[in-house]
């Protein structure tokens, strides 16, 4: 019987060691006393942190060594992609240079975009383009069917622009690429818009004098202190060109509109050269319709959602003088006893009188279809939100 008991008692410790293998892949063996003891388990943790320590050292052997001095982060930013909007109107001789010029002034590094926006060329320049484009998948193009103007074509191009930071130029070649890194390094600075002052502008006199008379009007007007509103080269933020909204000829006033939306305006001085090809494509009648276009920014800029503070204030103005000149000839009337008939100046108040009284009925109406009218754009700009 003893004999039995023995046998039944090895098959069991068989049965236990096929059951429990050990982690190196060998059959474990009976438990005993001495396998049991804290000391074995002291061994298996020292055992399991060499191995983590070897696997450390491995992983930091092959891992690829960080810049010293440079943040990966910053590094991400410094690489975040440029949109270079370039409207376009007969400029065949300029576009292959100005591709060059704009190639070699950005870095190996930096990803960038092209896009040219051809506002209804009749020359050559969308074969040019075209050719452009084999030679760099970079490139896009926008073709208009017709001309229809600067501002539509910014428009479209800021609508189309995947860069965070947004350059536009001129392409007839009097911009300098150059000055892009400049620009964009005023950006990184915290300004959301910076735009180019052509100090030592090489145009002639009928451009040069008209265009200071400009803008100094504009600035003082505006309360924005900028030389040169009017300069091609400017950088903007994603956001800008995002929320502002620009048609007709407003693209004089895109710093106005920005400024008035809460962006951070700044200015720096950009080389400028003179039209190297062909001839200018504005003449003297850009700035009276310039001055139109400030008066129609000013009004949607200040006065869009109060329209009776700028009428009510002109024909409380017209208002009161004409008053004032139909109550002094009356008292004239009394106190000498001239006739109001043979007074042509009586009438003259009596008509500034009711021009004014029409000017405020004007403003009432405005405030009653900004009260009533749904506005589906929004009339202010958020920075941020948190949540």
């Amino acid at each position: 019987m003893e004999n039995q008991d023995n046998m039944r008692e090895k098959d069991r410790e068989k049965e236990e060691i096929q059951a429990n293998p050990s982690p190196n892949g060998n059959l474990a063996t009976p438990a005993t006393e001495s396998q049991t003891t804290p000391r074995s388990s002291q061994n298996q943790q020292q055992g399991r942190q060499k191995q983590e320590e070897r696997g450390r050292e491995r992983h930091n052997r092959y891992r690829r060594p960080r810049p010293q001095g440079v943040d990966t982060e910053r590094q991400h930013d410094l690489a975040k992609e440029l949109s270079i909007v370039i409207p376009l109107f007969n400029e065949e001789q300029s576009l292959r240079e100005l591709y060059d010029k704009i190639r070699n002034a950005l870095s190996r590094n930096q990803r960038f975009e092209i896009i040219f926006v051809d506002d209804g060329s009749t020359d050559n320049s969308m074969r040019i383009l075209h050719d452009l484009r084999h030679r760099d998948r970079r490139i896009k193009i926008i073709r208009f069917r017709r001309n229809y103007g600067k501002s539509a074509a910014l428009s479209v191009g800021f609508n189309n622009a995947k860069g965070d930071i947004i350059i536009t130029m001129d392409a007839d070649l009097q911009d300098d690429p150059n000055e892009i890194p400049n620009l964009v390094n005023e950006i990184k600075k915290g300004f959301d818009l910076v735009s180019g002052w052509k100090k030592k502008r090489r145009d002639p006199i009928t451009k040069t004098i008209p265009s200071k008379f400009f803008n100094f009007i504009v600035s003082k007007m505006t309360g924005i202190k900028l030389h040169d509103f009017n300069c091609g080269l400017k950088a903007y933020r994603k956001e800008v060109v995002k929320e502002i909204e620009i048609y007709g000829e407003l693209h004089r006033y895109i710093p106005v509109l920005a400024h008035w939306r809460g962006f951070k305006i700044g200015e720096i001085v950009v080389q400028h050269y003179a039209r190297k090809f062909g001839k200018t494509k504005y003449g003297l009648g850009r700035f009276w319709k310039g001055f139109l276009d400030l008066v129609t920014t000013l009004f949607t800029t200040r006065y869009l959602q109060r329209p009776l503070h700028f009428f009510g204030l002109w024909g409380l103005f017209f208002f009161l003088i004409g008053f004032g000149i139909d109550a002094y000839l009356v008292v004239l009337k009394f106190v000498e006893g001239i006739a109001l008939s043979n007074r042509p100046l009586f009438l003259g108040g009596i008509l500034l009188t009711i021009v004014g009284v029409q000017i405020i009925s004007i403003g009432l109406l405005g405030e009653m279809i900004a009260k009533t009218r749904h506005v589906n754009d929004k009339e202010y700009s958020v920075k941020e939100f948190w949540k």
